[in-house]
């Protein structure tokens, strides 16, 4: 049986968002985005998860207060994604598994059952890549095995996992997991449109 860790990212700056708000830090269901994001992962087959934070690193850990859940602080986020994925392969916690499953905190529609849909998957296979997919496009989670660990770990700026999978290393399987593999929320519209409530803004 494979070892399967799960990496968080929660460190970006919320850019589109306006007014001062985090997308991050908007409810649902009364419980801020990227809590719900960290128990889904949890309730999910994945050994442990460790939480790339950021920008608002305060409140976003405050939100994750109480989860069993190890936390690194990517001190240059404002540089882009690549560094906060460079921070968390990085990490000790996620030295060693045979494969980690990246999951953007930002998407609502995700549920630990599509997860565990994507661990048997990279279960039944041999060092390939297993990425979420909607009717063939592929999207996220994604779980990458360690033959990419290295790779990752040299990502800089906007980089994302995208330019590593483009290299092709590895073979790459996808899950159709539905909609929910492409839906993300990054503007204050996009979270009320997903039955979001925006949260507090910044200073209030």
């Amino acid at each position: 049986m494979k070892t399967i860790k799960g990496l968080l990212l929660a460190a970006g700056r919320s850019s589109r968002m306006t007014a001062g708000h985090h997308k991050l830090l908007a409810e649902f269901g009364g419980v801020p985005l990227v809590r719900r994001s960290a128990e889904t992962m949890l309730r999910s087959n994945l050994e442990s998860v460790t939480v790339v934070t950021g920008h608002r690193s305060l409140e976003i850990e405050a939100a994750l207060r109480g989860l069993p859940l190890i936390t690194t602080f990517n001190q240059v986020f404002f540089q882009g994604m690549g560094t906060s994925l460079a921070c968390g392969f990085k990490h000790k916690s996620l030295a060693s598994p045979d494969g980690v499953l990246v999951m953007l905190a930002d998407m609502p529609g995700i549920t630990s059952a599509h997860i565990n849909e994507l661990l048997v998957a990279f279960q039944s296979g041999e060092g390939m890549v297993v990425r979420g997919s909607d009717g063939g496009k592929p999207g996220h989670p994604v779980i990458l095995p360690s033959a990419l660990y290295p790779h990752m770990r040299q990502l800089d700026g906007d980089e994302g996992a995208k330019v590593v999978l483009q290299r092709r290393l590895v073979p790459v399987h996808v899950v159709d997991i539905g909609p929910a593999a492409l839906k993300d929320v990054d503007t204050n519209d996009e979270v009320l449109s997903a039955a979001g409530r925006l949260g507090n803004k910044v200073g209030s």
